[in-house]
């Protein structure tokens, strides 16, 4: 009975220590994780000293989630990124890109106004003097109807040139009028026509000068990444925000600059082609007197001669 018991307990002891043998490892490495892991969080370099038996084990510090609001509120107040922000917070060099194009965007705006205004009035005028001169026979008629504008200019001009070439063959008298009044139709397309060009040039270099204040900020934001040995998007993204504005405001300057001058060139070509009726109209007039007075002067003659006789 002694044996049996003793040989019993013998078996039983070595299940034991077989036991504890297969489970200590994983055990060992349950406890060690997250030991290290506090560690690391605490201070990943210092080394934990062992406590006394006995000895209460302080509470490690853990980090509450009421304090990281208070951490996105300062970043956001850093870091405003409206639009009005952004130009505020941005380098001297890329404010200075988005005043010269919003100068640019208020003269774009301003020249449609004027030259919108402008055409109105010219086309309503010149229209007035085409209904003028088409409802007269001659020019005498035609310089009673019309009296101001660009048809009062090319009656001018024409009487000015008969006035001159009297006693001179009508062919001369109708190329040298008409040459003038070519001239007095060019030179009235380029005065309509005059700041047009100011839209094309912000069209065309508006994008660019935009996209020289994003490459400048950029620049400097890869400067502060350099400065601040990070490469966290919190540090990069304000800086790139601002600079992409800048092109932005390039894009609204220039896009309306081109739409508009498209639109003025249209309305100005119909502008002179309005203004070539006219000169037709009056050189139609000048013909048919022209043509009268030689009438006029080859039959006078015949008659002296039949009195004569």
């Amino acid at each position: 009975m002694c044996l049996r018991r003793g040989v019993v307990l013998t078996i039983t002891g070595l299940i034991l220590i077989g036991t504890v043998a297969i489970t200590a490892p994983a055990v060992a490495q349950d406890a060690e994780a997250p030991a290290a892991t506090v560690a690391g969080t605490i201070n990943p370099t210092a080394a934990v000293p062992p406590s006394p038996a006995g000895a209460t084990v302080p509470a490690l510090p853990v980090a509450t989630s009421a304090q990281l609001p208070v951490t996105d509120k300062a970043t956001e107040a850093a870091h405003d990124l409206s639009p009005m922000g952004m130009f505020l917070h941005a380098d001297m060099v890329v404010r200075a890109v988005m005043v010269t194009l919003l100068l640019a965007s208020v003269v774009t705006w301003a020249i449609l106004l004027v030259k919108t205004l402008s055409l109105h009035f010219a086309k309503r005028e010149i229209r007035t003097s085409l209904k003028a001169l088409r409802s007269v026979a001659n020019l005498a008629e035609a310089n009673d109807s019309v009296r101001r504008g660009v048809g009062a200019l090319l009656l001018v001009e024409i009487e000015g040139e008969v006035a001159l070439s009297q006693g001179l063959p009508s062919e001369g008298i109708k190329e040298r009028a008409a040459m003038a009044l070519v001239r007095i139709e060019a030179m009235v397309g380029k005065r309509m026509a005059s700041g047009t060009g100011i839209l094309a040039t912000i069209g065309s270099i508006g994008p660019f000068v935009g996209l020289f204040g994003t490459v400048w900020g950029i620049m400097g934001s890869f400067i502060g990444i350099a400065n601040s040995n990070t490469t966290s998007l919190a540090v990069v993204a304000p800086g790139i925000a601002e600079a992409l504005l800048a092109t932005g405001i390039g894009l609204v300057a220039a896009i309306p600059a081109v739409v508009i001058y498209n639109a003025l060139t249209r309305s100005i070509t119909g502008y002179r082609a309005l203004v070539g009726d006219a000169v037709a109209l009056t050189m139609r007039h000048l013909s048919r007197d022209l043509d009268g007075r030689e009438r006029v002067t080859y039959s006078r003659p015949s008659g002296l001669r039949l009195a004569a006789e």
